[in-house]
């Protein structure tokens, strides 16, 4: 084992971080041999098959190629689960995991609350939500089949019964029933800034999640924002996630839509990053 981190070490030095770069062979390793990061320092002479040699070959050619190293193992962890990841879904950020514990700590978990996540994608915070509150009804829509079928994959994994559809938010249909928590994480880095963002992100984490127009910044905030207004329960609430810029924007917009109560919650990094309100 120790040979084959020292490989993985010699092939991506120059293209990782240092510091990256033990953190990755570790994570190859644990997917090729199934070991943990003790079992693997304790069989450090052992030798790995030569399947298993073409498989790492094989992974270190996309690392090389800037494939993100969740896409590459096909998996990744979001609020302590496991979660299926593919070009279909964005990867699970650490900011969206303070949303979730944000819900989580600010709501009752022993009542059957109905919750509604929109722009669900690998469904990590449906299914991390429906974890921690067991009692909840959930449903999730996204817009994209394949991003719908990741979420069922990573439900199924995870053991949880959620509602999914497939569901524009810009043409929705009519629904006769109300939630008592809408949340989401849409799309909200302007066009402007695509040349700031790293080239993993760039080249293989779908656009369409990611980017919206420097003209309309806000477009998915105000349809969703909108539509909660419309099916939200009185005393209902609203969450989002938010781009860091945008924090003085989302106050105004949900004033403006009659959401009282709101709270402008910043990361761990000191940034604006959620924002959430009651109608």
């Amino acid at each position: 084992m120790q040979v084959i981190l020292q490989y993985i070490s010699d092939e991506l030095r120059g293209i990782y971080p240092e510091s990256e770069i033990q953190a990755i062979g570790y994570l190859l390793l644990e997917k090729l041999t199934g070991f943990s990061r003790t079992e693997i320092l304790l069989n450090k002479n052992t030798q790995i098959s030569r399947e298993a040699a073409n498989q790492l070959d094989g992974f270190l050619k996309k690392l090389k190629n800037y494939e993100p190293l969740q896409y590459v193992l096909g998996s990744t962890e979001f609020y302590g689960l496991p979660f299926k990841v593919n070009q279909s879904v964005l990867i699970p950020r650490p900011e969206t995991e303070e949303l979730v514990e944000w819900i989580c700590l600010g709501n009752d978990r022993s009542k059957p609350l109905k919750m509604l996540d929109i722009g669900t994608g690998s469904g990590c915070i449906a299914i991390s939500l429906k974890k921690n509150f067991p009692l909840a009804e959930m449903d999730a829509f996204d817009i994209s089949p394949e991003a719908l079928d990741v979420a069922r994959e990573n439900a199924k994994q995870n053991q949880v019964n959620i509602n999914f559809r497939e569901i524009d938010i810009f043409n929705p249909p009519a629904f006769n029933k109300k939630w008592d928590l809408i949340v989401s994480n849409p799309p909200y880095v302007p066009e402007s800034e695509k040349s700031e963002i790293q080239r993993n992100v760039i080249d293989y984490e779908p656009s369409m999640a990611l980017f919206v127009p420097d003209d309309d910044p806000l477009r998915f905030y105000r349809t969703i924002t909108n539509f909660a207004r419309k099916n939200l329960k009185i005393g209902g609430k609203l969450y989002f996630e938010i781009h860091y810029q945008s924090g003085k924007k989302m106050l105004d917009l949900l004033t403006e839509c009659g959401f009282r109560q709101l709270a402008l919650k910043k990361d761990i990094s000191g940034k604006d990053r959620m924002i959430s309100g009651i109608i």
